[in-house]
């Protein structure tokens, strides 16, 4: 498939538009590190909201939809249809700790809440951890799908993709900071949601598959559509992997980027970012109604058609004869579909793509860097380093990771496989990472227990083949092992002082029952008690039912089921009404 002129035109336009953004702040980005990976915590609610949902909205993140409907069906979306629980918990409970906390990074949480050697310790291992290891992972996934989609749609070889698509990103990011990545992502996200949804309905109205009414009439397709589980018709051995597990322990247990337990990662940064409490707990409730109620009906319709032009893997390495064997998988149908589109609309979701690809990579790259900088370079290895030292540090950090995570994608298969490595190495800390905040008991030692046990487990299921285990009895085994460890540690060895405990709590003010033993020992007026966190859980509570309404009554209206529709929304529209009355109550600085 050859892209038009017009086609590389509108290429080549976004590619010079980011490079602009990127060089007009770099000056302005370049004075300090609170500028260049907190844009000054100038950034209104909407612009951070907005930033995240684009982040999230990947290169891979179509191709790992279409890998699950086309495996599972619309239902296998629950393994992250589920961690909108925690992403409400975060919204109403954890932004504002954040955003209160004045940390630089989310990494330097951890020597606010600990104390002794240990604490030191723990941010420098986490920052190599979180920062290096895990951030390369996920980027090296992106990069993956970037990959796939170059073989496909361009027929370059995956050394070309990576040079091209992430050079770019790569020199806008180290110019722009994050004050260029935000901008940038104003435009990525619109791009890739017009590309999306035109791509969308080009791709329904084809002859091959004849319409929406033809597409769920289809043989192929009926069998993959149900978006909740049937327990009458589906076997045990089904429902739980795809819908129980994650709603039962996934959303809690497992550490995932963009939807970490207690907030994290560059969601904890966009809310670190923000003017105040009020408007970092706003971004954050904006970005998970666009990322769970707005964008997975057209991905999923894709590939729900790609059931029908490629009912199995055999259809589309026979279309694509050039793509290597190990890179045809169910994951790249969403590329394929997509090679059916025109001259102009065929160029736009191109460059829609390489915004998702763009948006991601630089998102997780200015994150990394500041982690490297703030919780390593600065922390550890030159503490007088200067604010400009700092900054070409973290433009240094942002070409190193940038290369080596393009170099481990070269080696990667299918979107899937990382989705479920990377669960499997969190699986278990996520309990820990939200009740740090809220039981003094948690200290220094039980953290790193939790990240080093989950680790060793995820690194024996990999080499072993999952030690004979399907993917979710691993998720189970894995969540039992680290968390019987974290809780021995937490019980074995010494306490965080209690200097540190009660500054800390004074600082955060988080409330629960959990801190009723710091508590006894100072005094607090009502700002400090926090009385509302009954009021936090309600209002999360009906955040969740508001997207998950909204999600469900968009796709009983696509299905033509309206009168489920119609409950739908009256779920949607009654929780929205509850979450409005009970925001008033919340605690904002």
């Amino acid at each position: 498939m050859q892209l038009s002129t017009l086609d590389w035109a509108i290429m080549a336009a976004f590619f010079v538009v980011s490079l602009i953004i990127g060089l007009s702040v770099s000056k302005k980005s370049g004075t300090s590190f609170r500028s260049f990976f907190l844009a000054e915590q100038s950034m209104p609610w909407w612009f951070l909201g907005i930033s995240m949902v684009a982040t999230t909205f990947s290169t891979d993140t179509p191709n790992l939809v279409t890998d699950i409907v086309r495996g599972s069906g619309v239902d296998g979306n629950w393994t992250w249809w589920a961690f909108l629980l925690t992403g409400m918990l975060t919204v109403f409970l954890y932004a504002r700790l954040w955003r209160r906390s004045g940390v630089l990074t989310d990494v330097e949480f951890y020597e606010i809440r600990y104390s002794g050697p240990i604490a030191a310790f723990l941010r420098g291992f986490r920052a190599v951890y979180l920062g290096i290891l895990f951030n390369i992972i996920i980027m090296a996934s992106v990069t993956l799908a970037a990959i796939k989609i170059g073989s496909v749609m361009m027929d370059w070889s995956p050394l070309q993709t990576v040079v091209v698509a992430a050079s770019i990103t790569m020199v806008y990011s180290a110019l722009g900071g994050l004050r260029g990545v935000v901008l940038t992502d104003m435009i990525q996200f619109g791009m890739a949601m017009v590309g999306s949804i035109w791509a969308t309905i080009y791709v329904l109205n084809m002859p091959e598959v004849g319409g929406l009414s033809a597409l769920i009439q289809h043989e192929n397709v009926k069998p993959f559509m149900g978006f909740l589980p049937s327990f009458s018709n589906m076997k045990m051995d089904d429902i739980v992997p795809i819908f129980i597990i994650p709603i039962a322990v996934q959303w809690w247990a497992a550490y995932y980027p963009g939807a970490e337990p207690g907030g994290g990662g560059y969601l904890a940064q966009r809310m670190l970012s923000a003017r105040n409490e009020r408007e970092a707990a706003g971004a954050t409730l904006l970005f998970n109604i666009l990322h769970y109620a707005l964008r997975p009906w057209p991905w999923i319709l894709i590939a729900l058609a790609s059931l029908i032009v490629f009912p199995d893997l055999a259809s589309i390495a026979e279309r694509f004869p050039n793509v290597p064997e190990h890179v045809v998988r169910n994951d790249l149908a969403y590329p394929a579909m997509l090679t059916y589109l025109p001259a102009g609309l065929l160029g736009l979701v191109v460059t829609s793509l390489a915004a998702a690809y763009m948006s991601t990579m630089s998102s997780q790259v200015n994150w990394g860097s500041s982690i490297v900088v703030n919780d390593l370079y600065h922390r550890f290895i030159n503490p007088e380093a200067s604010e400009t030292q700092q900054v070409w540090a973290g433009r240094l950090a942002t070409v190193v990771l940038m290369v080596v995570a393009c170099t481990l994608a070269l080696f990667l298969e299918n979107a899937l496989q990382v989705f479920n490595i990377v669960l499997q190495i969190g699986a278990g800390t996520g309990l820990i990472f939200i009740l740090r905040w809220f039981w003094w008991r948690v200290n220094a030692a039980s953290e790193l227990t939790a990240m080093i046990v989950s680790f060793v487990i995820a690194l024996v299921f990999t080499f072993t083949d999952g030690m004979g285990l399907a993917a979710w009895q691993q998720l189970i085994a894995g969540v039992l092992i680290t968390t019987a460890s974290w809780v021995l540690v937490a019980y074995v060895t010494s306490p965080t002082d209690d200097a540190k405990l009660e500054s800390f709590y004074l600082k955060i003010r988080p409330g629960g029952p959990g801190w009723k033993t710091i508590r006894a020992n100072i005094t607090l007026d009502s700002r400090q008690d926090g009385s509302d966190l009954p009021q936090a859980i309600l209002a999360s509570v009906f955040g969740a039912a508001m997207i998950y309404g909204a999600l469900f009554t968009t796709g009983y209206m696509l299905y033509g089921e309206t009168s489920a529709a119609m409950l739908a929304a009256a779920i949607t529209v009654g929780s929205a009404y509850g979450l409005w009355k009970v925001w008033p109550r919340l605690k904002f600085e």
